[in-house]
């Protein structure tokens, strides 16, 4: 048996027009599953479909959705289940974060998208897809978290707020849902090459403060995240849940 097959498997990936979203949404097909391509920009968002139905036929659909919207949200739940079926895997990676900076600087419009978006549209996501794998007692959710969760940070500080927060919806989830075999775990990554994540890489003194102290010398890639959601959506972690896998390069060690 390999136990990385996904194939009849249904997963929603958010935030996969681009980024760590978009590699992990390929490496999910690519292993079998069928895979709905989300974001704000529905243009983005089926260029990456086509992509992945080049190489899948029928693999994946192109769905606009929002964060900051619980109706566009759930349109977007049902429109996968009408295409596909059932949800059995959700990936929660689409975050927001509008500020970099001290926390003293942040406004609060600022603070309160970095929540919502972060944390309370997890939890609208959670809620629309665990009910069904509740009922047939099976589902994967991942929740791309990030290493400034796991510590301080002086420019990154709502941001890691939200994180950590994440962590802790993925222990709290963990314990609610484990008995009818539904698991819920994190990726933290560390700093990934992404336009997300432009501003903390494409500076060179920035770089070089991120990569200094870090085992491997170098900052990450998209594709080297998605394994770990392979490993987590798949039967290869059927016994693993409420856990955060830190995929950093050695930083945080």
């Amino acid at each position: 048996m390999n136990l990385f097959d996904m194939t009849g498997k249904v997963a929603i990936v958010t935030g996969s027009s681009r980024g760590i979203g978009e590699a992990i949404a390929h490496a999910l097909a690519d292993h079998g599953a069928k895979v709905t391509i989300t974001s704000r920009n529905l243009e983005d968002c089926q260029k990456v479909a086509d992509a992945i139905n080049a190489k899948h036929a029928g693999s994946a659909i192109a769905i606009a959705s929002s964060l900051s919207a619980k109706e566009s949200l759930q349109t977007m739940v049902d429109a996968t289940v009408a295409a596909f079926g059932p949800v059995d895997v959700l990936i929660c990676n689409a975050a927001s974060n509008p500020h970099y900076g001290p926390m003293a600087t942040i406004t609060d419009e600022q603070l309160r998208k970095t929540l919502d978006n972060n944390i309370v549209a997890q939890h609208w996501l959670i809620q629309m897809v665990a009910p069904a794998m509740l009922e047939r007692k099976s589902g994967s959710i991942v929740i791309v978290s990030s290493i400034g969760g796991l510590r301080g940070s002086p420019i990154l500080g709502a941001y890691a707020i939200t994180k950590a927060a994440d962590i802790q919806m993925t222990k709290n989830l963990a314990r609610e849902y484990g008995r009818s075999n539904v698991r819920i775990n994190s990726i933290a990554p560390g700093l990934v090459k992404t336009d997300f994540a432009k501003a903390l890489w494409e500076n060179p003194e920035n770089l070089k403060a991120s990569t200094s102290n870090a085992c491997l010398g170098r900052i990450g890639e998209p594709h080297e995240i998605a394994g770990a959601a392979v490993y987590l959506a798949s039967d290869a972690s059927s016994f693993m849940t409420g856990q955060t896998i830190v995929v950093d390069g050695g930083v945080v060690v």
